[in-house]
């Protein structure tokens, strides 16, 4: 079966300050988005990769791409992403190979997923239809109004803070974002497009190792780790 990836990293950044796309950004010396497809790449299951960035940046990346002695001669189908995360995830959609099976999508800015956990995704959405990763969350959650007053305190055994990849049925996520973008729906990630179907989502335990890279203690944390060889 093929097992495509979309790695989305359209994003600007904002957040963590500079003049360099954050997907840009070194961390030990090699750009953030080259140590995410670093992992794509090595699990057993992925079959063809998708990576979608800024139609700006689609020039430096491929020249990224060309000189890296561990990337040049991998397949990868670069392209650009659209205004807001929900619009990048559906472009990349737009270049998945006909007989394609299985559609995993990986934020470009968590450059520390294990291969593992992107072969138990797969294994997982090849039975369940849609299957997320994610951890529970370990500090009390309060829902707090614009007054800056607490409404309410929600049990936390039930929270859990959602990452990627996140892992679909091909034609049950097509389906879901082509209803979303009908509907003119800007989810926050790609399990609530296809929730709003109705359709039931797995939820897998993920890695606290597998942060998102937003602010630029994430960039100094990533570095440490890398240095203390806490990730490969």
């Amino acid at each position: 079966m093929q097992v495509s990836a979309i790695v989305v990293a359209a994003g600007a950044g904002r957040r963590i300050g500079g003049d360099v796309a954050k997907s840009f950004l070194p961390i030990a010396g090699r750009p953030l988005v080259l140590r995410t497809l670093d992992r794509i790449y090595a699990a057993e299951s992925v079959t063809q990769v998708t990576l979608v960035v800024a139609a700006e940046e689609l020039g430096r990346c491929r020249a990224l791409l060309a000189a890296d002695a561990t990337l040049r001669h991998r397949p990868c189908v670069l392209q650009s992403g659209g205004a807001t995360r929900q619009q990048s995830a559906k472009r990349g959609l737009e270049t998945l190979a006909p007989d394609t099976g299985i559609v995993l999508i990986h934020d470009g800015a968590r450059p520390f997923v294990s291969a593992k956990l992107i072969d138990d995704c797969v294994k997982a959405a090849v039975e369940k239809g849609a299957v997320v990763v994610g951890l529970p969350v370990r500090d009390t959650i309060k829902v707090v109004g614009d007054d800056r007053l607490i409404r309410i305190t929600p049990d936390r055994r039930s929270l859990w803070e959602i990452q990627t990849p996140q892992v679909f049925d091909k034609e049950l996520i097509v389906a879901a974002h082509r209803q979303a973008e009908i509907d003119g729906v800007e989810a926050t990630d790609d399990a609530m497009v296809v929730e709003r179907l109705g359709k039931p989502v797995y939820v897998l335990e993920g890695e606290r190792t597998n942060f998102k890279i937003t602010l630029p203690d994430d960039l100094w944390l990533a570095e440490m780790m890398i240095r203390a060889g806490r990730v490969p």
